[in-house]
C-alpha cells in the first residue's frame, strides 16, 4: 500500500509518519508538502524509514500533485492554511490554500488511481454553540477559517459521494510533536508556563473548546483505512475544557504560575463537542488520559 500525505512535514503529519511507518502493509510514504511553514524539524533527528520519500510541492500546483499520486493509494489531506488564535485575519490565503487547495487535491484524486481519501477538517465549521454538537448538527462557522474548511469539505463530498472518502471534522490538537505548532491553546500556555512562569489568557477564560491529543488524532487517522470506515463525516476529539480548567492544572504542576487576562471582560464563543462519537462504531477510540499526565509529559519534552 502507497500513502500520500499532504502537508505531511507539519504538526500532524509528523506525527502521523512515524504512526504510518510501523504498518507492515504500508510500502511506501510520500510526504508532499511545500515546508511554508519553514518548519523541516521532520528531516532531522532519528533516520527515518526507508518507505518514506519527499516531494517539496504546493497543493495549488496541479501537474505536480497529479504525478505525485503516480501508484498511491490512500491520501491523507493535511494540509492547510491554519494560524490560530487569528482565523479572521487574510480571508483570501484561508480560501486559496484550504479551499482552492482542497479542490485540486479531490481534482487529482478523480483523475487517478487513488482508492480512498482522508481528509483533516475542523469542528470550526461548527462556528459556536452552548449545546453539544455532534455530526448532526448543522454548520455555521464563524471564522474565515471556518468557513474555509467548510467549502473545502464540499469539494471532498464528490468523492464521499462514490465511496472513497473520509472527512474528520478534528477539535484543538494538543501534545508534543517533533514539528511543533505553539499558536493553539493548550502548547502556546505550555510553552509560557515553563519559559515565562506565566499564562495570558484571552477573555474571562471560561469559554470552553473540545480537544483532542495528538497520539491519539494520528493513531485514528492511521486507523481509518484498516478499519473500513465508510464514507462520510466524522467529529473528532476526546474532551472538553474550559480555559480556566486547563489554567487549574497549570497552576497544580506549577505552583507559582502566574496568570493575566487579556480583555477579561470579553465572553468568547463557547464550543463543545458531544463525545457519543460516531467514529466510535467502527474503531476503537483512545480513551483519553488525565489531563494531568498529560501536560506533565508534555512540559517534561522541554530541553530546559
Amino acid at each position: 500500500m502507497n500513502i500520500l500525505i499532504t502537508g505531511g512535514a507539519g504538526y500532524i503529519g509528523t506525527s502521523l509518519v512515524n504512526q504510518l511507518t510501523s504498518l507492515a502493509e504500508v510500502d511506501k510514504i510520500i510526504i508532499y508538502d511545500n515546508l511554508s511553514r519553514g518548519n523541516y524539524n521532520l528531516f532531522l533527528g532519528n533516520k527515518l524509514n526507508q518507505k518514506i520519500k519527499f516531494i517539496q510541492g504546493d497543493i495549488l500546483d496541479t501537474r505536480s500533485l497529479k504525478k505525485a499520486m503516480n501508484g498511491v493509494d490512500i491520501v491523507y489531506h493535511l494540509a492547510a492554511k491554519v494560524t490560530t488564535p487569528y482565523a479572521n485575519l487574510d480571508p483570501h490565503v484561508y480560501e486559496q490554500v484550504n479551499h482552492w487547495g482542497t479542490s485540486e487535491v479531490v481534482s487529482a484524486i478523480e483523475d487517478t488511481q487513488v482508492e480512498q481519501l482522508v481528509y483533516l477538517s475542523s469542528t470550526s465549521v461548527y462556528g459556536a454553540s452552548d449545546n453539544y454538537v455532534n455530526e448532526k448538527t448543522i454548520p455555521n462557522p464563524k471564522t474565515f477559517y471556518g468557513a474555509s474548511k467548510l467549502r473545502a469539505e464540499k469539494q471532498v463530498n464528490r468523492l464521499v459521494e462514490k465511496g472513497k472518502a473520509v472527512i474528520i471534522r478534528s477539535g484543538n490538537v494538543y501534545g508534543f510533536s517533533s514539528s511543533m505548532r505553539f499558536d493553539a491553546v493548550i502548547n502556546r500556555f505550555a510553552f509560557e508556563a515553563n519559559f515565562l512562569n506565566r499564562i495570558s489568557i484571552q477573555g474571562s477564560g471560561k469559554q470552553s473548546r473540545a480537544f483532542v491529543h495528538i497520539n491519539a488524532i494520528s493513531k485514528v487517522l492511521k486507523e481509518i483505512p484498516s478499519a473500513k470506515v465508510p464514507s462520510g463525516i466524522y467529529n473528532l476529539a476526546l474532551s472538553n475544557y474550559a480555559v480556566l480548567d486547563l489554567v487549574d492544572v497549570f497552576k497544580e504542576l506549577l505552583p507559582t504560575l502566574e496568570f493575566i487576562f487579556v480583555d477579561q471582560h470579553q465572553e468568547l464563543r463557547n464550543f463543545m463537542l458531544d463525545m457519543k462519537l460516531e467514529l466510535g462504531n467502527y474503531l476503537v477510540l483512545p480513551k483519553p488520559a488525565s489531563l494531568k499526565d498529560e501536560l506533565e509529559e508534555f512540559l517534561n519534552t522541554f530541553s530546559f
